[in-house]
């Protein structure tokens, strides 16, 4: 296929682009220059205001390199307005960030080279296909005309967009533009992503390979921040999480105690009613386990910790119990949020 050619008024286009400035990122030759240590991502104690309103109030978390870490928060948290100031693209009233060793308030041209930004809603060019879309993202990254070509079909390949790859933009359906916003956010072979609701308007199937491509990416060395509401898809994709709450990250010990703290577990019997006689019977349960009740999935008990769901288990089968499924009924890191959203709550009322 013939190298597309862009015209002024295309280019023209990336200034109404939502995102960052791609135009101010040093060219192919200027990285390669010079190694970077990748060190990832490193925030200290930072807060940001709006007037009177306090967005940001103390947020402190680390993003290795290789890893991918899990934003997790509810609305209003200060999610969005983090990660704006960890993409250069608002300044912290005060604490220090870094990105790679780069100061993203005094040196944005540094970070923005090495990271790439997918916000939950990035602006497509309506007239542009997938493919000229990523060739015009490449050239902003000051490649040649021939290596934004070959970037483009790489990344048309690996986002699964073949099919579209030459349809305008504007008739792509949501799941098909999200695919089109991480490809553009990886034109540049980033060591480190933030992410912001990536996996919305996804089907089933790119859910799942959107999983596969950022445990890869973490495999081979790029610090990735992901935020997402989904908590059951991030349990399988972040090695950690970071959790926000107004304004605040919650402490190692906040999390630790969180994570640890009593939680519901779902049994399933291919013999319901040898499971509710063994629940009734003596010494089977133990001090630490109760019965929560019964819903169309299983049967709901609380268990206070994983040595006492193993001494469940192995009760139920010691009683004949032919158990099909046993496990927590939610997931680790959903377990965790609800459990520090719910000690928010009762230090709120307790200093109200």
């Amino acid at each position: 296929m013939p190298t597309a050619r862009f015209t002024a008024a295309q280019i023209s286009l990336t200034r109404r682009l939502r995102g960052m400035p791609f135009t101010t990122a040093p060219g192919p030759s200027a990285a390669r220059s010079s190694w970077i240590e990748p060190t990832g991502i490193v925030v200290s104690g930072v807060s940001r205001s709006f007037g009177s309103v306090l967005a940001v109030l103390d947020a402190t978390l680390t993003v290795p390199a290789g890893s991918v870490t899990a934003l997790i928060g509810p609305n209003g948290s200060g999610k969005t307005t983090l990660l704006l100031m960890l993409a250069t693209l608002l300044t912290p009233d005060a604490g220090i960030i870094r990105i790679n060793g780069f100061d993203p308030a005094t040196e944005p041209e540094r970070v923005r080279a090495l990271m790439g930004w997918m916000p939950d809603t990035l602006g497509s060019w309506p007239s542009l296909s997938a493919r000229a879309a990523l060739q015009t993202t490449g050239r902003m990254y000051r490649m040649t005309r021939e290596q934004a070509a070959v970037r483009a079909d790489e990344l048309i390949r690996l986002t699964d967009l073949t099919d579209f790859a030459d349809r305008p933009s504007r008739v792509l359906s949501r799941g098909q533009k999200q695919r089109l916003s991480l490809a553009r956010a990886l034109v540049h072979s980033p060591s480190v992503l933030l992410l912001d609701e990536p996996a919305s308007g996804l089907d089933p199937a790119a859910r799942a390979a959107l999983r596969q491509l950022l445990r890869r990416l973490g495999g081979d060395g790029t610090a990735i921040l992901v935020s997402s509401h989904v908590l059951a898809e991030l349990d399988e994709m972040a090695d950690a999480a970071v959790y926000l709450a107004a304004g605040r990250t919650a402490s190692p010990e906040q999390v630790a105690a969180a994570g640890a703290s009593a939680r519901a577990w779902r049994i399933r019997s291919l013999d319901e009613t040898a499971l509710d006689r063994a629940l009734a019977a003596p010494g089977v349960l133990g001090a630490l386990v109760m019965v929560l009740g019964v819903d169309k999935l299983g049967t709901l008990v609380q268990v206070e910790n994983e040595a006492s769901a193993a001494a469940l288990l192995h009760n139920l089968v010691l009683s004949g119990v032919p158990v099909c499924d046993f496990g927590p009924a939610v997931g680790n890191l959903e377990h965790t949020f609800l459990d520090l959203t719910r000690s928010t709550i009762i230090d709120s009322e307790a200093r109200e």
